[in-house]
C-alpha cells in the first residue's frame, strides 16, 4: 500500500478531502498519493501568509538564515532518497536526479549567505544641492507582500527551491505550487522547513489543483507571482493580473554556435560531447537543452559525424540504473508531441540521422539538418530529446541565426577568441551566453532568465530576492554631515 502524501498548510501537515495520483512515467508504477487541499484550506493559507507577512518581514537575519542552512543541510544528508523520489515521480535519470538535489543544496546555503547580507542599507548625502543641505538618504528594500510561486515539473525539486529560499531569505512569506505531475520533491521541502523555527503561516505548499489556480492568481493578497513554465501559461497569467509584479521564466529553443576557430579535433570532439549531453539530458525537458547547432561551414562536415555518434553514444532505458542517461519523458502524450514535430519535419524536407523513434513515453535521441525554418521544431521550443543542426557562413550569420527566433534565453559559443565572446554578448538577444560550451550551463547562483518571448525578471538567488522586494527611502534631516 501507497500511503498519502500530506500537504503544507501554514507550517503544518493538513489533508483535504481528494486524493490524486503519482506515477512513473518509466514504468507507470504507482509512486505516491497526494491529498488535495479544499478551497477553505487553500483560503486558510492565504490569510495566514498575508497576516504574517509584516512580522515576517522584520524577522532577524539570523532566524531566517539558519533555517535556510537548515533546510540545506538536511538536503545534503538525504540526498540519496530525495534522488530516488525525483527519478520515480519525473522519470529522471537517477545521476541527474542526484545532480539536482545537489544543486537545491546549494540553493539554500546561497540563500543563508543573502540572507545574512541582503538589505545592509545605502546613505546618500543630499547635500549636493542646496536644499539638501543638512539631509542624509538611507535606502532600503522590503518585502512587496506574500509570493505565489508556481514550479514545473522538469526539476521538481531545485525549481522549488528557487521560490522558496529567496522569499524566506527576503522576509516575504511564500505559498508555493508544485507542479501536478512531480508534487512529492517539493513536500519534501515542507518536511525539512518544518523542522524550523520560522513563524507558522510564512510558508504553505499546496498541491493545487491547475483549474483552481486562477483563483490564487487573482487574490490580491498576492502581489507578487513567480513561475516558471510554458510561455502560454506565463503569459496568460501576467496579463490576467498587469497590476501585479510578475516574474516568468519560460521557455528556449537554445542555440550552440560553433566558430570556424572552434577546429581541432580536441575541440570538435569537446563541442560534440557537451552539445550531444545537453540535448538530451533530463531528456530534452530543460528550458536551456541544446535544441539547435548553428556550425560554421568550414567545421560543420568534421562535427557533424561526431555529433551523431556521441548522440548515440548516450544510454537509455531504465532511469534508476546509474548508467542511463536518458529516460522517459514525463508523459507519453509529451513523446507523442515531440514524435509528431519530428514527423512533421521530416515530411517538409529535413534529414533524419539518427533517432526518431518512440516506445511509450520514451523517445530516442534524435538529430535533423536541413530542417526547414517554417517547420514547427524550428520555430517552438521542443522540450524533448531532439536536435537540429543548420550550416552558416561566419560570425555574422551565425549570431543572426541565433536571433531569428521569438525566444531569447540562454545560448552557447564555442570559440577561443576573446574578441569573438564579447561580440556575441553584445550582439546576441539573450539573457545569457556561454563561451566554449552549451547554453545550458547554469549556476544557481547568478542571474538567470530570458529575453524576448522567454519570459521577464531574473532568478539566481539574490536577484530574485531583489525581485520581491522594492526600494524604500528614508531621508535624515538636520544632520551635519
Amino acid at each position: 500500500m501507497t500511503s498519502t502524501h500530506a500537504f503544507w498548510l501554514a507550517g503544518r501537515q493538513a489533508t483535504g478531502e481528494d486524493t490524486f495520483d503519482v506515477t512513473s512515467p518509466w514504468d507507470g508504477r504507482l509512486v505516491g498519493k497526494v491529498s488535495v487541499p479544499t478551497d477553505a484550506q487553500v483560503e486558510e493559507a492565504v490569510a495566514a501568509a498575508y497576516a504574517v507577512r509584516e512580522d515576517f518581514a522584520a524577522t532577524p537575519a539570523h532566524v531566517r538564515a539558519a533555517a535556510l542552512d537548515h533546510v540545506s543541510k538536511r538536503l545534503a544528508e538525504r540526498t540519496e532518497e530525495i534522488a530516488q523520489l525525483i527519478s520515480a515521480e519525473n522519470g529522471k535519470p537517477i545521476k541527474w536526479a542526484r545532480g539536482e538535489v545537489g544543486r537545491a543544496v546549494s540553493v539554500f546555503r546561497f540563500a543563508a549567505e543573502e540572507a545574512r547580507r541582503f538589505n545592509g542599507g545605502e546613505a546618500q548625502r543630499l547635500d549636493t544641492d542646496a536644499g539638501g543641505q543638512g539631509r542624509l538618504a538611507l535606502t532600503r528594500r522590503f518585502p512587496k507582500g506574500v509570493v505565489l510561486g508556481i514550479a514545473p515539473f522538469n526539476f521538481p525539486l531545485n525549481l522549488c527551491a528557487h521560490k522558496v529560499a529567496p522569499a524566506i531569505a527576503a522576509g516575504a512569506p511564500i505559498i508555493l505550487k508544485p507542479a501536478p505531475a512531480t508534487p512529492l520533491s517539493g513536500l519534501i521541502i515542507g518536511d525539512l522547513l518544518a523542522e524550523t523555527d520560522l513563524p507558522a503561516g510564512s510558508w504553505s505548499i499546496l498541491p493545487v489543483p491547475n483549474d483552481k489556480m486562477p483563483a490564487l492568481v487573482q487574490d490580491e493578497r498576492l502581489p507578487v507571482i513567480s513561475f516558471t513554465g510554458s510561455e502560454k501559461v506565463g503569459y496568460a497569467i501576467m496579463d490576467s493580473v498587469p497590476r501585479k509584479h510578475c516574474t516568468l521564466e519560460l521557455g528556449g529553443n537554445g542555440a550552440a554556435v560553433v566558430l570556424g576557430d572552434y577546429a581541432s579535433d580536441a575541440d570538435l570532439d569537446w563541442a560534440a560531447t557537451r552539445i550531444a549531453t545537453f540535448s538530451n539530458y533530463q531528456g530534452g525537458q530543460s528550458c536551456i537543452s541544446v535544441q539547435r547547432v548553428i556550425a560554421d561551414a568550414s567545421v560543420y562536415d568534421r562535427l557533424v559525424p561526431r555529433i551523431v555518434a556521441a548522440v548515440e553514444a548516450q544510454v537509455t532505458g531504465d532511469p534508476s540504473d546509474p548508467k542511463t542517461d536518458v529516460g522517459p519523458l514525463v508523459s507519453e502524450d509529451a513523446a507523442k508531441r515531440v514524435e509528431s514535430w519530428v514527423k512533421e519535419a521530416v515530411e517538409a524536407g529535413a534529414t533524419l540521422l539518427t533517432g526518431g523513434d518512440r516506445d511509450g513515453a520514451s523517445y530516442a535521441p534524435t538529430v535533423l539538418t536541413d530542417v526547414p525554418a517554417g517547420a514547427t521544431l524550428s520555430c517552438e521550443e521542443v522540450f524533448g530529446p531532439v536536435l537540429t543542426v543548420q550550416k552558416v557562413d561566419g560570425e555574422a550569420e551565425a549570431f543572426a541565426a541565433v536571433n531569428d527566433s521569438k525566444y531569447g534565453l540562454q545560448a552557447g559559443v564555442f570559440t577561443h577568441d576573446l574578441q569573438v565572446a564579447f561580440r556575441a554578448h553584445r550582439a546576441l538577444e539573450v539573457g545569457g551566453v556561454v563561451i566554449g560550451d552549451v547554453p545550458s550551463y547554469r549556476a544557481d547562483q547568478m542571474p538567470y532568465g530570458g529575453v524576448k518571448q522567454s519570459g521577464v525578471g531574473r532568478e539566481g538567488v539574490r536577484f530574485a530576492m531583489e525581485d520581491y522586494t522594492y526600494e524604500r527611502v528614508l531621508v535624515l534631516t538636520g544632520l551635519a554631515l
